[in-house]
């Protein structure tokens, strides 16, 4: 066969000059690498727009769901006192509580989109400052419990799973069964009991709540406040490490079995090894889908915790401004909570694909 007979399938495409070398841009241009990448692209694209559309549905939700609270927010901040119909007009007037449900609508959405969530009714003070006040306090105790609790779910779910079978599997994953079915607020209360007033022989050896004592300055102050972390973060650690444990133990489980992981013991790799190298990465998928979720609520909080802890966070300020109901306050709490959780989410849904190729190709 002659070279004027190779099929034109398989001959390079000449440039205008007849070159192969100026045949326009590299196939590797438009090869796999380019189309996965677009495809990441519109992938994420995708889930950012979801995000946005969860965001403002949030915003429309909470203006309307906290209104169906049966409280009048004038009169439970009157605090039963007698006041006359003209006086509590006055103030439905003031909180712009006596305009058509439509126009507050309209003036809530278009006051949230620029930052402003309005006045507290109790605290007379921009919901945004008060949030902004608050929300220290709930990263230092929800991230502290969220490292511990973390870091503990995945070396225990590793070593647990491992050792399927075991004593120690069995007692872990019994014990993480338990407390993972125990109410938070219900451990929180036992432990005041226990270690704050004092049961028995156990004296009370930390305060039942708050976040200092006052008083304290430097280093001192620092001390104090570890103090009063101590009961509220073992009561977070002790739920969430529980979830991160059972998670971690069941995504390992399955991986335990697979192929590769005998390939790898065949090539003469340590137990060890096969362990961290091969096995734990790849059950790690699930965990991490877990742990951005748990992310999300660090700056929710826990406010049922914070409440028995009286902790001076964002859980307790929306315990206290749903007592009232404070409606502003209500609100842009709610929608800082689902806006963490939201973007959190969105992130581990962008991150996952670098993670698993399967995902979003």
């Amino acid at each position: 066969m002659t070279a004027d007979s190779t099929p034109a399938l398989v001959q390079p495409a000449d440039g205008p000059d007849g070159d192969p070398a100026s045949a326009g841009p590299s196939s590797a241009a438009r090869g796999p690498r380019a189309r996965n990448t677009k495809a990441y692209v519109q992938y994420a694209a995708a889930k950012i727009a979801g995000a946005v559309v969860s965001l403002f549905a949030v915003l429309v939700t909470s203006f309307f769901l906290f209104r169906l609270i049966p409280s009048d927010p004038v009169k439970q901040m009157t605090g039963g006192k007698r006041v006359s119909a003209e006086q509590l007009e006055n103030l439905r007037h003031q909180f712009g509580l006596d305009q058509p449900m439509w126009k507050q609508f309209t003036s809530y959405i278009g006051d949230a989109l620029t930052g402003d969530f309005g006045t507290s009714y109790q605290f007379h003070t921009p919901v945004i400052d008060k949030i902004a006040d608050a929300l220290p306090a709930t990263l230092l105790l929800t991230g502290t419990a969220y490292v511990l609790y973390s870091a503990l779910g995945i070396w225990l779910g590793t070593r647990t799973a491992w050792r399927n079978g075991s004593r120690s599997d069995r007692f872990n994953t019994a014990f993480a069964l338990t407390l993972y079915s125990v109410p938070s607020f219900w451990l929180g209360l036992l432990l005041i009991i226990v270690f704050s007033v004092g049961i028995g022989p156990i004296p009370g050896m930390f305060p039942t709540g708050g976040l200092e004592s006052g008083g304290e300055t430097g280093f001192a102050y620092i001390i104090d406040v570890a103090h009063h972390l101590v009961l509220p973060v073992i009561t977070l650690v002790a739920v969430g490490y529980a979830q991160t444990l059972l998670v971690m133990r069941s995504s390992l489980l399955d991986e335990m079995g697979s192929d590769y992981l005998t390939t790898a013991r065949a090539k003469g790799l340590r137990d060890d090894v096969v362990r961290r190298k091969h096995a734990v990465p790849n059950a790690m998928l699930p965990t991490f889908t877990l742990m951005f979720v748990n992310l999300g609520h660090v700056v929710a909080g826990q406010i049922l915790v914070e409440t028995v802890f009286s902790w001076p966070g964002l859980g307790g300020l929306f315990y206290s401004a749903l007592s009232v109901p404070d409606l502003p306050l209500v609100q842009g709490l709610f929608f800082v909570f689902a806006t963490a959780v939201i973007l959190a989410n969105t992130l581990a849904d962008i991150l996952y694909p670098l993670l698993d190729p399967r995902v979003g190709r």
